[in-house]
Order: C-alpha cells, then sequence, then structure tokens
C-alpha cells in the first residue's frame, strides 16, 4: 500500500493502473475512520481492481461555528486501518494541495437546502466542490458512500449526472454498533452519558421500521420517532422527516423509496441516521 499527499502522485498511480487496464475504485473519507469506512473499502475491494481511500477534513463543507478545526484526526492509525482492509493507495493532501485562491465552487440549488441544509447552508456546496476534485484527480471507475449520508448521495448522484462525470456510484448500508448506534466518527465526541442518550435514534429508527411494517402512515410514525427522541434527555431534534428518496421532496404516502431521516443533537454533538424503507 502506497500513501501519497501529492495530486501529481495519484495521477502518476492511476495512470499506471489504467494502462494496466484496471478498474478504479474510490472511497472518499476525512478520516477517523472505523468499520462503516471499512464496508466501503470491502464493497470496493470486490468490485474495483485498485481500490483508493482519500483522507481529507474538507473545510469547505464546514459552516462558522461547527467542529472543523477538532474534528478528529489519526493518520497513523488510518493507514493501518486501510492496510487491512486491502487498500492499495491512500491520497492524504493538505489543504494547499486541494484548494488555491480564488476557489471554485460547485454550487447545489434547492436540493442542498432541505433536511441537513436546512442548518448547514453551505455544507453540500463544499462536499460536490471537493468530491468533483477527487472525481477530476483519481478518475474512478466506482465511488462508494454510506448511507448513513442519504441526502448527501443523493446530491452526488445529480451532480454525477449534471456534470457528465463517468464514474458509478455506490450506496452501501449503514453500519452499526451492538446496540444499534450508526457508526460515526462524531461518536468519539460523546460523554458515556451522552452515548447513552444517543440511542434515542436507532430506538426511533428502529420503532419507525416496525410502525411501517403494520401498515401505519407517515405523520403517526414521524409523531413517534419524535416522541421518543424528545423524551430523551439532552437531545435536540434538528429535523425528523419522511421524503421521496426519487425526489428529496417530503411526504405522506409510505412507498417504495420513502426514506425516513433524522438529525439530533446529543448535548452539542450532531448525529444523523436513517432508513430506507425498501430495506425496512
Amino acid at each position: 500500500m502506497k500513501v501519497v499527499k501529492t495530486i501529481s502522485e495519484v495521477r502518476e498511480s492511476i495512470s499506471a493502473q489504467k494502462k494496466m487496464g484496471k478498474s478504479i475504485g474510490l472511497v472518499p473519507s476525512m478520516g477517523f475512520l472505523h468499520e462503516g469506512h471499512g464496508s466501503l473499502m470491502d464493497a470496493a475491494r470486490k468490485e474495483s481492481d485498485f481500490v483508493v481511500v482519500s483522507i481529507f477534513v474538507n473545510p469547505t463543507q464546514f459552516g462558522e461555528n461547527e467542529d472543523y478545526s477538532v474534528y478528529p484526526r489519526d493518520l497513523e492509525k488510518d493507514i493501518v486501518f486501510c492496510e487491512a482492509h486491502g487498500v492499495d493507495l491512500i491520497f492524504a493532501p493538505e489543504v494547499e494541495e486541494m484548494y488555491s485562491n480564488p476557489k471554485i465552487s460547485v454550487k447545489v440549488v434547492e436540493i442542498s437546502e432541505i433536511l441537513c441544509g436546512k442548518t448547514r447552508p453551505i455544507h453540500f456546496a463544499g462536499v460536490c466542490t471537493v468530491v468533483s476534485k477527487l472525481f477530476n484527480i483519481v478518475t474512478p471507475d466506482y465511488a462508494y458512500f454510506g448511507q448513513k449520508d442519504a441526502q448527501q448521495f443523493y446530491i452526488l448522484q445529480k451532480m454525477v449526472k449534471d456534470l457528465n462525470f463517468g464514474v458509478q456510484l455506490r450506496r452501501c448500508p449503514i453500519v452499526r454498533e451492538k446496540d444499534g448506534l450508526a457508526k460515526s466518527s462524531r461518536n468519539v465526541y460523546l460523554s458515556p452519558e451522552e452515548r447513552i442518550h444517543a440511542l434515542s435514534l436507532s430506538k426511533a429508527i428502529f420503532a419507525a421500521q416496525e410502525k411501517v411494517k403494520v401498515g401505519m402512515t407517515t405523520a403517526p410514525i414521524l409523531a413517534e420517532m419524535k416522541e421518543i427522541i424528545r423524551s430523551t434527555p439532552n437531545t435536540k431534534i434538528d429535523y425528523i422527516e419522511a421524503v421521496d428518496l426519487d425526489t428529496l421532496k417530503e411526504t405522506t404516502i409510505i412507498g417504495k423509496n420513502t426514506l425516513f431521516a433524522m438529525a439530533v443533537y446529543v448535548g452539542k454533538t450532531r448525529l444523523i441516521d436513517n432508513f430506507i424503507l425498501e430495506e425496512a
């Protein structure tokens, strides 16, 4: 496995692989890797000949007063983790390598202003900008993302189509702790007490899945999800919504591709979780 920090080194490695007819799989990440990321690497390893993991805490997707400066970082540990999952190349650039002045960004309208975008207005422009740069640098055949960031995946699908990127996106299932909490790099922020309170998210998700199975409509399901969170100490709802995964528009009708999504503050830590009806 090779670790590189410059765009030219990535392009040199990718060029050599493509000359041999190898397919390229990319797992974009911000590091502080966990088994959620590991599942993406494993999926890439099965489908792609050459697996690239990018590790870059992207400043443009963090808003004012968000956690960019304190976002957890541990490159040495991440390198060991990637090696264990059969990764071929790690791209771990500095900010100066990825961004120069003046900056050009990829702006997303409407679909970036709902759900997570309501309270994180610049987030998806930052995500789309850095991912488009990674696609141009790595030129992958496949790119792997987690379902936990369902809105992000939908937006990136639209970006790939609208900007004519030659990459196929893969959505991989949420990976959970044994007690149900969705794996997240931000879980490290939680105190022991907050860690217990954070289980209210998966509790609400699992309750909603059961209600869907018995034919309940979205309104009472969302009401129960909100009640589970509100009855848990030290939590604050950002949003809990049911949307059509094909449009991200709110829906009152449960059907194939209905997405139940939530963002909740546990203490100062913002956590997200969701489920898609096809997997309920």
